[in-house]
């Protein structure tokens, strides 16, 4: 007998609610860990190479390749321009991450999305980051994302699924972040 997955917005729902029944019996496989090691090139130019995680109660092995990602400045903030700024890749994951939270969690409660487009806009000062004024925030002072979605769920619907993003959540509320520097 052939049979079809139940995949909905991409999601294939079927091992979407395994993976829930797993979790709820062994709350231990819901516990991940990400890593991302970075070479700093020149000025403001770096490279971050991402492979391994721990996922599932296990390191996980199953990529092959290595994904790298850029960072670099425009040449007006004295970069070479060879790559998006760290804050035009933190726009990109939390944009990332919150479509698609959006779309699994649509998916794993029956609900269609035939197409989703967004824009992020995020505005700073750089007289935190220059340190010539204590008052003014080194990071953006607000980002707003439009998400154009093209579904019959209500627009409070869709902005509920979304906000299940973890890089949302990372954004929202502070993170920890300790630095440790190695000589």
């Amino acid at each position: 007998m052939i049979t079809t997955a139940n995949i909905k917005n991409g999601v294939n729902v079927d091992q979407l609610v395994d993976t829930i029944g797993a979790v709820q019996t062994n709350p231990e496989l819901a516990k991940f860990q990400f890593r991302s090691k970075n070479d700093w090139i020149t000025g403001g130019h770096c490279v971050s190479s991402i492979k391994g995680f721990y996922g599932v109660g296990a390191e996980d092995e199953s990529r092959q390749e290595t994904f790298t990602m850029e960072c670099d400045h425009p040449n007006v903030l004295l970069g070479n321009d060879k790559a998006p700024t760290p804050p035009e890749v933190v726009l990109h994951a939390l944009g990332s991450c919150l479509t698609a939270a959006m779309t699994y969690h649509a998916a794993a409660n029956g609900v269609d999305i035939e197409s989703a487009t967004s824009t992020l806009e995020g505005g700073c000062d750089l007289h935190g980051f220059l340190g010539l004024d204590p008052e003014v925030r080194k990071g953006f002072d607000g980002i707003k994302m439009v998400l154009k979605v093209k579904s019959d769920a209500s627009a409070e619907q869709l902005e509920n699924f979304a906000k299940f993003s973890p890089v949302f959540d990372m954004l929202s509320n502070p993170t920890p972040v300790s630095i440790e520097i190695v000589k």
